[in-house]
């Protein structure tokens, strides 16, 4: 019988490479899929709501000038914006707004994505707040209100001249300095001075911008009622023109108040007790330099900042023969033609004025 033989079949090669090739493929799968899986994750944590609030208001949050994104984290998270500091620096990194954050103060809405908050402190737009500057304030009254804002920082610049500025309300953020809303105030008078100059009518006595402001800044404080500052500025013109003193009161007022400063309150006369009073007859023949019962013309410059309605009025007044007003006792003037029906006018004030004091 023959020997039959059984030969071991020989291995094939490459099959270790083959497993070795599989084995990588796997793990390349894997971390994939955990970096797909991870990515979802930070993804869905970028547009995840965020805390909310317990009356659903928007967080006020400020920004410190200077601040690092750290610094940022610390602040919302400190404010009740996030939950995790991480990952809102994580966040501004995959934003790619890491340099482009502002600082600022921040509305931030309740429930806030950490995209939607980076997104608010990349656009920059701070909360912005009111600061209004009525009409016919003296320099020093205007200093003294701005002083008064806390909102607003820095010292406030002395020696402001008077009617430089343009009342009006002015839109601030939070931190801005005092010097430089007076500054917006002074450039916005000079844009607008700049505009109404070239629109002037002609014919008008007003030789200078300086000028116009000036009896301005007597229209405003002779106005009683808004709507009257065109008839009130009429007034003056014809009286200009007609070479006649202006004969106003507040030019009184201001000039008894430079020298005797202990004679008013904001702006007003008083007497020994502090209680308001009229002009004496010593101050109407006073010489200050601004009495207009004296003077021949305007006086040497404004009595106050004057608004844009009454800059307007003194270089457009509407056509008027009136040369004359007063009070009527209503917060309105009566106005006149001849001398003979302003010293009616006057009569029947001074009648009004008996008859308030029975």
């Amino acid at each position: 019988m023959n020997e039959t033989s059984f030969d071991t079949p020989p291995k094939k090669k490459g099959g270790a490479l083959k497993i070795l090739v599989s084995l990588l493929l796997a793990l390349i799968i894997l971390a994939a899929a955990m970096a797909g899986g991870g990515y979802f994750y930070a993804k869905q944590q970028l547009i995840a709501e965020g805390p909310v609030t317990q009356t659903g208001d928007d967080r006020i949050v400020a920004i410190p000038s200077g601040a690092s994104v750290a610094r940022m984290s610390d602040v919302l998270l400190e404010a009740g914006a996030i939950k995790d500091k991480r990952y809102f620096r994580l966040a501004a990194k995959f934003l790619k707004a890491e340099t482009s954050m502002k600082a600022g103060e921040f509305a931030i809405p309740s429930g806030a994505s950490l995209k939607e908050i980076v997104e608010i402190l990349e656009e920059g737009k701070s909360l912005l707040y009111p600061v209004t500057i009525p009409e016919g304030l003296t320099s020093a009254m205007i200093l003294q209100r701005l002083a008064n804002e806390e909102i607003l920082t820095g010292e406030v610049p002395a020696d402001i001249a008077e009617g430089v500025m343009l009342p009006d309300t002015y839109m601030v953020v939070r931190g801005e300095s005092r010097a430089n809303v007076i500054k917006r105030m002074i450039a916005a008078q000079n844009i607008l001075i700049e505009q109404l100059w070239a629109e002037r009518q002609g014919g008008i006595p007003i030789e200078t911008k300086r000028d116009a402001i000036i009896l301005a800044s007597i229209v405003e404080k002779e106005t009683g009622l808004a709507e009257e500052r065109p008839e009130v500025a009429a007034v003056f013109t014809n009286r200009l023109k007609r070479s006649m003193r202006l004969e106003t009161d507040p030019t009184i007022i201001y000039g008894v108040c430079m020298l005797h400063p202990d004679r008013c309150n904001n702006g007003r006369l008083i007497d020994k007790n502090g209680n308001q009073r009229g002009i004496r007859r010593s101050e109407l023949n006073m010489e200050t330099g601004y009495n207009t019962y004296r003077i021949p013309a305007l006086p040497p410059g404004p009595i106050c900042n004057p608004g844009k309605e009454a800059i307007a009025a003194v270089l457009n007044p509407p056509q008027s023969k009136y040369i004359f007003f007063v009070a009527d006792g209503s917060g309105g003037h009566a106005f006149a033609v001849t001398h003979a029906q302003h010293l009616q006018n006057v009569a029947n004030w001074r009648r009004i004025e008996r008859e308030k004091k029975q």
